[in-house]
Formats: C-alpha cells, structure tokens, sequence
C-alpha cells in the first residue's frame, strides 16, 4: 500500500556527514545530562510508601491527586486498581516521617475530601526492591540488544548489525536524556517504553536493510550510495504509513491517556519521532560508511543481467 510514489530518488546519503554530526551532538548532550542531572527514578526504584484506599462511589484519580498533594507531597502516583472505587497511591520516602505516619496523613486529607474513603492496606517499598527492579530493568534491556545484533547479524550482515545497535542505542539515550534534563519521571511504564522503542526502531531498520540488500541484488550497476538512496525513496510512504497511524494512537495516549499514561506515552513520542530519523540517516549511513557493498550480502551465485529499469544501467561501480 502506497500514498505516493517518488519516481527520481532523493540523494539522502549525500548530506550524510551533516545528519551523522547532528546526530553525534545530539547524543552527547543526551549523555551529558544523564551524569550531571542523573534520572528522577519513581517510587518503583527508589522505595516509598504505597496505599489502596476504597471509595464507595467511582473515585476521581484528578480530585485524589489535588488532594493528597495539598501535603506537599511530590511525585505521587495515582491509578485505579481493581475497580472504579480502589485507588493504588504510591508516594516517596519523606525524611523525619514514617511509612504509617505518612499513610495516616494522607488518608486523613482523603476523608475530610470523602467520608467514604477507607484504607485497605498499606505497605512499605524498600529501596533494596527497588535497586532488584532496576537490575533486572538494566539486563532486560542488554537482552533486547544482543539478541537485535545476533538476529541482524544472522539475517543481513555484521555491518547491518553494527549500524542498526548503534541508530537503536542513540534512540534509547536520547529519550534517557530528554527525561534526565526536564527531570520528568522515570517509572516502570517509561522502562516498558524505552523497551518498546527498541523493537519499533528496529524494525524500521529491517525494512530499510532489506530493501538495500533487493537493491544491490536488482541494480548491479548502482554504487553502495545510490543504493541505499533508492532503498529509503522507495520506503517514504510506507513509513508515513506505519509511523504516521502509530503516532496518531500515542498522541492520543498522551492527550486523554492521564496522568498515568502521560510519560509512558511521551517516551514514546520520542522514541517514534528519532526512530524514523536514526532508521533513515542514522543505521543507513552507518552501513554506507563501514563499507557495506554488494559483495557483503552476495558472496557467492551467478551473476545476473541489469534490471532493464535499472536508471544507471550500464555505469562503472
């Protein structure tokens, strides 16, 4: 399926020095502000309080959370659980203030809010589970990037893979960095994202690496640069496509989503964003630059005659 179709390609690898030097700055800036500012980890990762308070009547998450930050309470997560009527608050540790003062604090605002509200349990999170979460965040992550290496590397060639870790890393440390320099919050959701970005990027790059390897298989007298050229022209409206109508979902995620889906939801705004950017000026001039050329993909078989629509037909390699 095609919106559109360009008939001459667009000589992308031709400004590749200039999108790879955005690029690298862009990264290191990202990389900048993770150690000078560090992450605003969540409850999750850091330890605090949590709360289930029961309502008789379905709670309003948006009074709940105007209430309980009437303490002064900051990071405070607030999401239904179970049904309408249970609500899950999660809230940081508070120095000189115990886990049950503070539970006893905030339902005390609850109910002077709703009579109605009851505590049902209360329990303190320590930060040794929350170091456990963040391990086990960290391995999950290095799993999804060896095993996009090995599958790439199995499936094209080395360079691919190489090109396509670096363009899926530069993806994950810019949004770590956006969220390090406006110190937006990072919870277990926004890991889920980065995760997800991840296999999204991935599979953009995958696309656009099966169409170079097409390519040099079809147009035997096209160099690496007009190659990869062609492969991005021809895969313009089919990324339009998938990126266009993913995006529209997770801009709805982030407008009417909440407060609970809001950073879930721009993590991946971002991801989608600089995952078309780093699919098309990121791997692919990465490839172009480690010398991918067509006796990398082909290295044995007879050779076949020039695709007759070939436009450089007949031209030196």
């Amino acid at each position: 399926m095609e919106f559109f179709r360009i008939k001459r390609d667009i000589p992308f690898m031709r400004h590749a020095l200039i999108f790879n030097l955005v690029s690298t700055l862009t990264f290191l800036a990202a990389v900048f502000f993770l150690f000078s500012r560090g992450l605003h980890l969540s409850v999750e990762f850091t330890g605090g309080t949590l709360m289930e308070v029961s309502y008789s009547q379905p709670a309003d998450l948006n009074s709940v959370r105007s209430t309980v930050a009437t303490l002064g309470l900051n990071d405070v997560q607030v999401q239904s659980f179970g049904t309408a009527r249970d609500v899950l608050i999660r809230m940081p540790v508070q120095k000189g203030v115990s886990s049950s003062q503070q539970s006893d604090q905030v339902l005390a605002v609850l109910k002077a809010a709703d009579p109605s509200a009851t505590m049902r349990r209360s329990e303190f999170v320590g930060p040794q589970v929350g170091e456990e979460l963040a391990t086990d965040g960290l391995k999950a992550l290095a799993f999804v990037v060896v095993g996009i290496m090995l599958y790439l590397a199995m499936r094209f060639e080395w360079k691919f893979a190489v090109a396509a870790i670096i363009a899926n890393l530069h993806d994950v440390i810019i949004i770590l960095g956006f969220f390090a320099f406006f110190q937006w919050e990072f919870s277990l959701p926004v890991l889920a994202a980065v995760l997800a970005v991840l296999g999204y990027s991935v599979n953009e790059s995958v696309v656009i690496f099966d169409r170079i390897r097409e390519n040099f298989k079809r147009y035997r007298k096209m160099n690496s640069q007009q190659v990869i050229d062609s492969a991005i022209t021809s895969t313009i409206s089919r990324t339009i496509i998938t990126h266009g109508s993913t995006q529209l979902m997770v801009l709805s995620m982030l407008l009417f989503g909440g407060a609970t889906l809001h950073y879930f939801a721009l993590a991946l705004t971002i991801g989608i964003l600089f995952g078309i950017y780093s699919s098309v000026f990121v791997a692919a001039s990465i490839a172009m630059w480690l010398g991918i050329q067509r006796e990398d993909l082909f290295k044995s078989g007879p050779k076949k005659d020039d695709d007759p629509n070939d436009p450089n037909a007949g031209a030196s390699v």
